[in-house]
């Protein structure tokens, strides 16, 4: 991967560790010279993550619609800021910028968005790592509520192959490296 998207909250949620993880992830991605792909924000995680790449010295790609530029407050120091003039272009422009993508914890906008890039990767539109940094346990309810699905039917059981989830920044990048795309069709047997 030469570039990952990061989905994230545009706020800071209620434990001081989700800024850590945010800022760990974002060293993580400098590290491995990564270019990152995010929202375009300066505030909350989304802003926390652009500032650890760009301090480490790696390029960070923002992406924000323009009625968000003002309520989000556009990030002003990063590599490129591309603005976009609807929410489904933003998430084109991401998807097409990005080699992989990862769900740090946020709220209904980052699940959309995660679950968008899983839902076109389960299709085939796109074959592209997907990973959920599980910060505190942040992810875990979702991963129950994905194997049930399963187990009601509704997701084929190699899907869930779709993703990785892990707590530590550097585990979970390196299982996206690892990313072999499912060769099961969604739909399940008809008869």
């Amino acid at each position: 991967m030469r570039s990952v998207c990061v989905f994230c909250g545009s706020g800071t949620g209620g434990d001081a560790r989700y800024m850590e993880a945010a800022t760990a992830l974002g060293g993580e991605i400098a590290r491995r010279g990564m270019t990152l792909v995010y929202g375009g924000a300066s505030v909350g995680l989304m802003g926390a993550v652009a500032d650890a790449v760009l301090g480490a010295g790696g390029e960070v790609v923002g992406v924000i619609p323009e009625h968000l530029v003002a309520a989000e407050v556009a990030h002003a120091g990063l590599t490129d800021l591309r603005v976009t003039s609807s929410m489904h272009e933003r998430k084109a422009a991401m998807a097409e910028l990005s080699d992989g993508f990862v769900a740090m914890p946020g709220g209904f906008g980052t699940l959309e968005e995660v679950v968008e890039i899983l839902t076109w990767n389960q299709l085939g539109l796109i074959s592209k790592p997907v990973g959920f940094l599980d910060t505190l346990g942040y992810y875990q309810r979702l991963g129950a509520f994905f194997g049930h699905s399963v187990a009601e039917g509704f997701v084929r059981a190699p899907h869930l192959g779709l993703y990785a989830m892990d707590a530590d920044s550097g585990a979970l990048l390196d299982a996206m490296e690892h990313y072999v795309p499912s060769t099961t069709p969604k739909w399940q047997d008809r008869s």
